[in-house]
């Protein structure tokens, strides 16, 4: 495999990622709280999680600051009104058998907005508690080494950003850099050698995970 390119580490809408550090802190460190922006309604039709605060792929009015390079254009949504309407999200193609509600329901709306990504990674062995625990997904970019792989990497990206609170959001690692509630900027992650493992392959997006799921949830978006 040839070595990823590092061309420009802060592209394009990754360069646009950097959220204003009291929006991502505000919900705190620890990833024990309760999950956020999901309600839990108790009855026949079992509990409900409503997701997905943004409008289906719309991230312009989640204010992002950035000033692209002189002959560099920015486009950060690919929406339609009509995309916006409350849905019930399917299964999509991450599997889901040992992640967390809220992880499933990152998962789902990820699949529901960008059907072009056809492979999404879940539970697996690691030394980091996210995948084993069922906390985090990989979202594997088709063409990651081309630009229109990275330009699907970052509005993945910008869309699980614009949807923090819903998702119960920990944090994001692409192409290198993580955004964390824990911090207060993003930063450049150590190199760990392969495209694999420096995320330029895929989008790794880990939750407070809410907890297991019972099979009476209903995932909104």
């Amino acid at each position: 495999m040839a070595p990823p390119r590092r061309r420009r580490r802060w592209s394009v809408a990754v360069a646009a990622l950097v959220v204003p550090a009291a929006a991502f802190l505000s919900s705190g460190a620890g990833t024990t709280s309760p999950p956020m922006g999901a309600s839990s309604v108790a009855g026949s039709a079992g509990a409900e999680l409503v997701a997905v605060a943004a409008p289906l792929r719309e991230v312009r009015s989640a204010g992002y600051a950035y000033s692209p390079e002189p002959g560099e254009s920015v486009v950060l949504s690919a929406s339609s009104a009509s995309r916006s309407v409350r849905r019930v999200l399917p299964q999509g193609v991450a599997p889901e058998t040992g992640l967390q509600v809220k992880t499933i329901l990152a998962a789902r709306a990820i699949s529901a907005v960008f059907p072009e990504v056809t492979a999404i990674g879940g539970v697996r062995q690691d030394y980091l508690k996210w995948h084993p625990n069922g906390l985090a997904i990989d979202v594997m970019i088709p063409g990651w080494d081309t630009d229109q792989g990275e330009a699907l990497g970052n509005e993945v990206v910008a869309y699980v950003l614009a949807n923090k609170e819903r998702f119960g959001l920990d944090h994001v690692i692409w192409r290198q850099i993580i955004w964390s509630k824990s911090r207060s900027a993003p930063h450049v992650m150590t190199h760990f050698g392969s495209a694999d493992a420096d995320h330029f392959t895929h989008v790794h997006v880990a939750t407070e995970g809410g907890g297991y799921p019972t099979g009476l949830e209903t995932y909104f978006g």
